[in-house]
C-alpha cells in the first residue's frame, strides 16, 4: 500500500510541474475599458484569431479585465456592450509566460441607434416654456423608492433630454422651480426610441 501511495504522490507532482509548464508557455491580455455613459462593467471582451474566437471574458465594475490561457500569437480583442458603440484593438501579441497590457485608453461611445432618449419641455403657468429649470431624472425600483441619477437644467426654449440604455425600467422626471414648486411624471423604458414628456409648473420661476 505504501509503494502505491508513493506513486500516487510522485504522479500528482509530476501532473502539478507539467501544468506548470504548460501555464508558463501561454500568456493573458489585461487591460481598461472606459464608456461614455453608464457603468464599465459588463462589457464583453472577445479574443479572436482571424475569424475564430478564441476566448471570451468581461469587464468588472472599473472596467477591468484579463483573458488569460492564451497561446503565443497575435489577436484581435473586441469588446460589446448594449448602447454602445463596438470597439476593436486589433494586433495583440501574446508572448509565452508574459500578459500584455493594452493600457486604458479605450473608450466606448454611445451607440446613438441603440439608445434610449427621454426629452421634454418644462412650461410655467402661462403656458410658456420655462428656461433655467432644474430637471432631475431618477430610477423607480421595485418598492418603489427612488434612485436619483442624473440632473440638468432647461436650456432657453425650456426643453431637456436624458441619455439611457435601453434597459426595460421605469424613471421619474422631477422638475423643480425656483419658488420650490415641483411636478414629477414617471415613464416607462422598454428599449431604444425617444420618450417625450411635458412638466407643467404650478408657478413661472423667477
Amino acid at each position: 500500500m505504501k509503494t502505491k501511495t508513493i506513486l500516487v504522490i510522485t504522479l500528482l507532482c509530476l501532473l502539478s510541474l507539467t501544468a506548470v509548464a504548460q501555464d508558463k508557455s501561454l500568456g493573458a491580455i489585461k487591460g481598461k475599458v472606459r464608456v461614455e455613459t453608464g457603468t464599465p462593467a459588463g462589457v464583453a471582451v472577445i479574443v479572436k484569431q482571424g475569424d475564430r474566437e478564441v476566448v471570451t471574458g468581461v469587464t468588472d465594475k472599473k472596467g477591468e479585465f484579463v483573458v488569460a490561457r492564451l497561446a503565443p500569437g497575435r489577436y484581435a480583442v473586441t469588446f460589446k456592450k448594449p448602447g454602445l458603440n463596438i470597439g476593436t484593438i486589433d494586433d495583440v501579441e501574446v508572448k509565452a509566460g508574459k500578459t500584455k497590457s493594452i493600457g486604458d485608453n479605450l473608450m466606448l461611445g454611445i451607440d446613438e441607434g441603440s439608445i434610449a432618449f427621454i426629452r421634454g419641455s418644462v412650461f410655467n403657468q402661462d403656458g410658456r416654456s420655462a428656461p433655467g429649470v432644474r430637471i432631475e431624472l431618477a430610477r423607480v425600483l421595485e418598492d418603489g423608492t427612488t434612485n436619483k441619477i442624473d440632473g440638468r437644467v432647461s436650456n432657453e426654449t425650456g426643453s431637456f433630454a436624458f441619455r439611457l440604455m435601453p434597459e426595460v425600467g421605469k424613471y421619474r422626471v422631477t422638475a423643480k422651480g425656483s419658488s420650490g414648486e415641483a411636478v414629477s411624471r414617471d415613464v416607462e423604458i422598454d428599449g431604444a426610441a425617444v420618450y417625450r414628456v411635458a412638466l407643467s409648473l404650478n408657478s413661472p420661476p423667477k
